[in-house]
C-alpha cells in the first residue's frame, strides 16, 4: 500500500501559505490563494487541489502575474461594483469585493461585481459558497484562455469558461453547481496524462481535428464542450458577459497575452448575487422553504444534489483531515525546499 500522510486542513493550509510566501506572493495573496487550493484538496476536487500551486509559480516566475499586488475596490454606490486584482490572482479581489457585493445586493435586491486584470486558477464553488453563507444566491462566471473548439469547430477558440451557481440552505449545506462549459476541465486531462490514462471517449479533438482518447493529443488539440452547440452557446455567453462586457480580455485574447497554456489564464470574472427575500418580498411564501420542497422532490426520486459528494468529503477531511500520497508530501516538500 502506498505511503500517505494525513495533514489537518490548518496544517495543509500553512504549508500551501509559506510556499506561496516563499516565491514572492504578499501575506494577503499567498492566504487568499492557499486557501483555495486548500479548499479543493479538503473537498476532494484533486484537479482544483494542490495541483495547483505549480501553475500558480510557474505564472509568477513568468511574470505574468503581480504577486504583491493590492487590489482596489471601485464602488460609485450603485449595484455594480468593480475590484481592480491589478495582474495579481483573483481570490484575494473578490475576498475584498464580497462583503460590499453581499451587502449591496441584501439592500438592492441585485449587484454584480466586476473583478478585473486578474490570474485565474481556481474553481468558481469556493466564492458562491461565500455568498451562500451570507444568505444571498448568486452566479459566477469567467472565460479562461482558447483550449475548446466551438460546436462544429476543429481549433480551439473558447476557454473551458466555468460557470457555478449557489442556493443558500439554512439547514443544509448550500445547493451548488460548478462546472465548465467544456466536456471536462482541461485539469482532468492533465491528471490523466501524468497518470498515463486514457480520456474517455467524446471528451477532445487532436491537432488534426479527429476525435482522441489519448491525454497528450487532446492537449495538443482541443477540448469539445458539454451538450454540443448548447454547451458552446453558454461557453460564448460566457465570454461575452465576462469578457467583452466588463472591459477585460475574451480567452483568444487571454491565450495572446500568455502566448502559452501552461500558465495561468489572466483575464476578468463576473460574479452577480440575489437576495431571495427582497425578489420574492410581497409574493407570499418563504423561497427558503419553498426551495426545500423542491430539493426533497429531487432527493425523494433517489437523485443526488450537486456537490453533495464534495459536502461529504469536505467533512470528512474536517472530522479525519487531509491524506496526501507520498508522491503528493514530495511535491509539496520540493516547493518548500526550492524557495
Amino acid at each position: 500500500m502506498t505511503d500517505t500522510t494525513t495533514l489537518s486542513v490548518e496544517e495543509l493550509t500553512q504549508i500551501v501559505t509559506r510556499i506561496f510566501s516563499q516565491n514572492g506572493l504578499s501575506a494577503l495573496q499567498a492566504e487568499a490563494v492557499a486557501a483555495v487550493i486548500v479548499a479543493g484538496e479538503r473537498d476532494a476536487c484533486k484537479s482544483h487541489g494542490i495541483y495547483r500551486i505549480e501553475g500558480c509559480l510557474q505564472t509568477v516566475r513568468a511574470g505574468k502575474v503581480a504577486p504583491q499586488a493590492e487590489p482596489e475596490l471601485i464602488d460609485d454606490g450603485s449595484a455594480l461594483l468593480r475590484v481592480d486584482a491589478k495582474g495579481a490572482f483573483s481570490p484575494a479581489a473578490f475576498a475584498i469585493g464580497a462583503p460590499v457585493l453581499a451587502q449591496r445586493a441584501k439592500d438592492q435586491g441585485i449587484a454584480a461585481l466586476a473583478i478585473n486584470s486578474c490570474t485565474h486558477f481556481s474553481a468558481l464553488w469556493p466564492e458562491v459558497e461565500a455568498l451562500t453563507g451570507m444568505g444571498l444566491a448568486a452566479l459566477a462566471m469567467c472565460p479562461s484562455y482558447s483550449t475548446v473548439a466551438p460546436a462544429g469547430g476543429t481549433q480551439p477558440l473558447l476557454g473551458t469558461n466555468p460557470l457555478a451557481f449557489g442556493w443558500p440552505r439554512p439547514d443544509h449545506p448550500p445547493y451548488v453547481f460548478d462546472f465548465a462549459t467544456s466536456v471536462a476541465a482541461r485539469g482532468e486531462i492533465e491528471l490523466h496524462r501524468r497518470a498515463g490514462k486514457p480520456i474517455p471517449e467524446g471528451w477532445a479533438i487532436g491537432p488534426d481535428g479527429t476525435p482522441t482518447t489519448d491525454p497528450e493529443d487532446a492537449l495538443a488539440g482541443a477540448m469539445l464542450t458539454f451538450g454540443g452547440h448548447k454547451g458552446s452557446a453558454i461557453s460564448t455567453m460566457i465570454e461575452l458577459l465576462a469578457g467583452a462586457m466588463i472591459g477585460d480580455l475574451t480567452s483568444p485574447e487571454a491565450l495572446d497575452y500568455l502566448g502559452t497554456t501552461s500558465l495561468s489564464p489572466h483575464h476578468g470574472e463576473l460574479v452577480i448575487a440575489f437576495s431571495p427575500e427582497k425578489f420574492a418580498a410581497g409574493r407570499g411564501g418563504d423561497p427558503f422553504s419553498r426551495a426545500e420542497l423542491l430539493f426533497s422532490a429531487i432527493l425523494g426520486q433517489g437523485a443526488r444534489l450537486p456537490s453533495q459528494r464534495r459536502f461529504s468529503a469536505r467533512e470528512t477531511s474536517l472530522r479525519s483531515g487531509i491524506r496526501l500520497s507520498a508522491a503528493e508530501m514530495a511535491m509539496l516538500n520540493e516547493f518548500l525546499a526550492a524557495a
